[in-house]
């Protein structure tokens, strides 16, 4: 089999907490180490062992506002007053290089990085069996106390409103097969005809 040239897909993972987003990211990555792991800028102190440029690329909020003013960031958002975001310049150099890069990311950052990568973003959104059962995630995590958990549920029925934004959706009840609907979702798009660049010397050799 030929070794196609193609372009590196984005794929860009949301869902309401406790849905099962960074889990399935997270496996995606562990499964296939050739993903990319996009390294995020935040205006937060390093935590211990927490490394420059391998956790985080740790800025303050000063240069961050001036990365997001001058098109540095792909997307980018403030949380409790600390900034978070995904630089442009690594993303698009492994996207170009044919390597896939996968994001756990909420609704509002995959609107920035589908306006920023229009061609190479393809997303899922990921819905819980019910919110009841949502609900009971939430309660599982013991660092989560009630007043946390409200919040977080009514967060949830806000995020689950954006689904019709996202190219496919899956409903995450039993893991496995979660996971290997979304490696489903990143082969397709791996092989999506627009994407492999080096299609056309193959199909040439066969005098098509």
């Amino acid at each position: 089999m030929p070794t196609i040239p193609r372009r590196g897909v984005c794929l860009v993972i949301s869902a309401p907490s406790g849905a099962g987003k960074s889990t399935i990211a997270n496996a995606l990555r562990a499964s296939e180490p050739a993903l990319s792991h996009s390294v995020s800028v935040t205006t937060r102190q390093p935590r211990p062992g927490e490394r420059e440029g391998v956790h985080y690329y740790f800025r303050t909020m000063d240069e961050f506002e001036a990365m997001a003013r001058d098109g540095e960031l792909l997307e980018w958002a403030n949380v409790f007053g600390r900034g978070y975001g995904t630089p442009r310049g690594p993303v698009e150099a492994a996207l170009a290089a044919g390597r896939d890069m996968v994001f756990d990311i909420d609704w509002q950052g995959h609107r920035l990085i589908r306006t920023a990568l229009p061609d190479d973003v393809v997303s899922l959104f990921v819905l819980p069996p019910s919110l009841a059962e949502l609900e009971r995630r939430l309660n599982s995590r013991a660092s989560d106390d009630p007043k946390e958990i409200a919040h977080r549920m009514r967060a949830a029925r806000a995020e689950i409103s954006h689904w019709a934004e996202f190219d496919h959706v899956i409903v995450n009840e039993e893991l496995d097969t979660a996971i290997a609907q979304t490696r489903a979702v990143l082969n397709a798009a791996r092989l999506c005809t627009r994407r492999q660049h080096g299609l056309a010397d193959v199909v040439a050799g066969f005098g098509a």
